[in-house]
């Protein structure tokens, strides 16, 4: 059984609460966010732009170029590309320095070596890298020595202070090394085809199998 209220309208009713609702919800929305405005908080610190922390006056004393890029063609037809973090000049004479090196050599018979460094001098005709070098082929050697040089007019990379190599098939240190084409010597471009590595002074090798 229902029981009716004399002059009760239920849809009448319910569309007047949502007109009110209408009203009334955003009114509440804005009563929020302005509380929240009001009430928060100041940040601790003031927000600081970030600068890169340079030393003005060592920049002044030694102007760098920041991440220098070289490449280049030796006569001989290998392809050379070197990066750094930075360089500059070093001396009177022109030399430059640069940290954090990478040296991409690849010659035209397919051969590529990595080499990576953390300091280098360039002379005339010549990339000394220092500090601990590291290079890798493509033909999968892996060499460690504690500076090696790399030719800029020619295909010849030499290591003349000790290196140590792992090979496909076992370990070889030696006195010196050369990367260089076959038939070729140190101060004269190669006549073959190949890329060899020659080992020199002392050479002691671990056949690995």
């Amino acid at each position: 059984m229902t029981a009716c209220v004399p002059g009760w309208s239920e849809p009448v009713n319910r569309t007047r609460v949502v007109r009110w609702l209408r009203v009334l919800l955003p009114l509440l929305a804005l009563a929020i966010l302005s509380t929240m405005f009001l009430f928060s908080r100041k940040p601790a610190t003031e927000p600081q732009i970030p600068y890169a922390e340079v030393d003005a006056e060592q920049m002044a004393r030694e102007p760098r170029i920041v991440a220098p890029r070289f490449s280049g063609v030796t006569s001989d037809g290998a392809e050379l590309l070197l990066r750094a973090r930075d360089a500059a000049l070093t001396d009177a004479d022109g030399r430059e320095s640069a940290r954090d090196l990478q040296l991409t050599w690849r010659r035209p018979d397919g051969l590529e070596a990595e080499l990576t460094a953390p300091d280098a001098r360039v002379a005339e005709g010549v990339i000394g890298l220092r500090g601990g070098v590291r290079m890798a082929t493509s033909s999968g050697w892996t060499l460690e020595a504690p500076q090696i040089d790399a030719a800029t007019d020619r295909s010849l990379i030499a290591a003349r202070d000790g290196v140590s190599a792992a090979a496909p098939f076992g370990r070889i240190t030696a006195q010196e090394m050369q990367l260089l084409p076959q038939g070729g010597v140190e101060g004269e471009a190669g006549t073959g085809g190949s890329t060899v590595l020659n080992f020199s002074g002392g050479v002691r090798l671990i056949y690995q199998p």
